[in-house]
């Protein structure tokens, strides 16, 4: 094979010859040039070895832009233009040795049935992709006689993103895989079968000044894009709305709930069935110092009336307070022996009970209520086309928030800057 010159970043080079593992897993602020060393990794693999590699990203429209094109810039950087064959419909790549690069959309899922003899997927943007598209590929990568090799890249994104949950720590389950501060730290990590690889524009020895100093500048206008753009670290995108939300170990909340009186209890309830859940959340106030605790839960969804009747029936001598649009659901949970009433709704309502839940100083939340901790530790503002905040809008149908707000119907928290403004 004639030798060929490319240009490489230092911190890729260990990354680019390797091919020791399944899984290899690139994140990274914008303009770190991972991209470009996946393209070249591969390029170099299939030059050598006759494989076949399948390059995917969530809508194939997108690929001709992005992943082939950059195929394109690296073999003409290389000077093999007359080597390596760029077939356009559909779009494809073939090396002399008989290996090929083919390119697939996941907005096409029957496509991917064609993929029989791949050895290689690149899952480029893999964040925007499903989880359920991630594991199908795993599975159909089972080449009999080369090493097979998955490599996902992508932006950091906020924490709910299945690649955080996959890769580093799944709170749902307990599972952690890697701490993500130790990636930052240590930059490269190995562990279970999975190469690691972090990068920033610092990385990119080719990048001009000026980008750099423009990805800079977020910090003082979008502290949420510059951590993603310029550290490349994984956190909440957008605006949390429960800032003071705070997940504490079960018994630390059951002791602290044990010291309020009962008259300080809440119990509230929305109801789902297919996509949506029966959410019934116990809450406890702190009314001297303005902190709610939640220590219980339950969550489930396609379930019939019945059988969450006799799955909740312990709590048949609380006041449940429940979603008013389900007249129906409330009437019947009563004619079972339920203390069910129907919340208060009203034009604005969504927006008044955000604002309510936001003026305790501090909610403290049970580590065993998972399905909360899930839906709030991390539940941001919808925003509108021009990135204005939508307040009664969020990133999520967080079935547990409206609970909470139903089952403190009949509770003021106060508004400190009322209070203030009214002295």
């Amino acid at each position: 094979m004639e030798e060929v010159s490319f240009a490489v970043n230092d911190h890729f080079e260990d990354f680019i010859f390797d091919w020791n593992y399944k899984d290899y897993f690139l994140v990274g602020g914008y303009g770190s040039s991972k991209s470009y060393h996946v393209a070249t990794k591969i390029l170099l693999k299939l030059q050598q070895e006759k494989r076949k590699c399948l390059v995917v990203r969530e809508v194939y429209d997108t690929i001709r832009d992005s992943c082939y094109s950059l195929f394109e810039d690296i073999v003409a950087a290389m000077g093999l233009e007359d080597e390596i064959k760029f077939k356009s419909s559909p779009m494809k790549i073939l090396f002399p040795n008989g290996s090929q690069i083919i390119f697939k959309g996941l907005d096409k899922p029957a496509k991917l049935k064609s993929i029989n003899g791949v050895s290689i997927v690149w899952l480029e943007e893999c964040s925007e992709c499903k989880y359920e598209a991630f594991k199908e590929l795993r599975g159909r990568l089972r080449h009999l006689t080369d090493t097979n090799h998955i490599i996902c890249s992508t932006n950091p994104v906020e924490k709910a993103n299945w690649t955080y949950s996959h890769y580093f720590i799944d709170e749902e389950n307990d599972n952690v895989v890697l701490n993500d501060d130790e990636l930052y730290e240590k930059r490269v990590v190995i562990t279970n079968n999975t190469y690691y690889h972090h990068s920033t524009c610092d990385d990119n020895y080719y990048l001009p000044k000026d980008y750099i100093e423009e990805l800079e500048k977020m910090k003082t206008y979008d502290s949420d894009l510059y951590r993603v753009a310029r550290l490349g670290r994984y956190g909440v995108n957008g605006t949390r709305v429960l800032p003071q939300f705070k997940t504490m170990p079960d018994e630390w909340v059951q002791d602290k709930v044990g010291g309020i009186s009962s008259r300080w209890y809440r119990y509230g309830m929305d109801f789902g069935f297919e996509t949506s859940y029966n959410a019934l959340i116990s809450m406890a106030i702190d009314d001297v110092n303005k902190d709610l605790y939640i220590f219980k839960q339950y969550y489930k969804n396609k379930m019939t009336d019945d059988k969450t009747a006799i799955e909740i029936a312990d709590y048949k001598d609380k006041l449940i307070t429940a979603d008013c649009a389900e007249p129906k659901t409330i009437k019947y949970y009563q004619q079972q022996g339920f203390r069910m009433r129907k919340c208060k709704k009203f034009a604005g309502s969504r927006l008044q009970n955000t604002k309510k839940i936001k003026r305790f100083r501090n909610i403290y939340c049970s580590d065993a209520c998972k399905d909360v901790v899930k839906e709030l530790k991390n539940l941001t503002y919808a925003t509108d086309a021009k990135g204005n905040i939508i307040y009664d809008e969020f990133n999520i149908d967080p079935h547990s928030f409206s609970a909470i707000w139903y089952g403190l119907d009949d509770y003021e928290v106060a508004d400190l800057k009322r209070t203030y403004n009214s002295r």
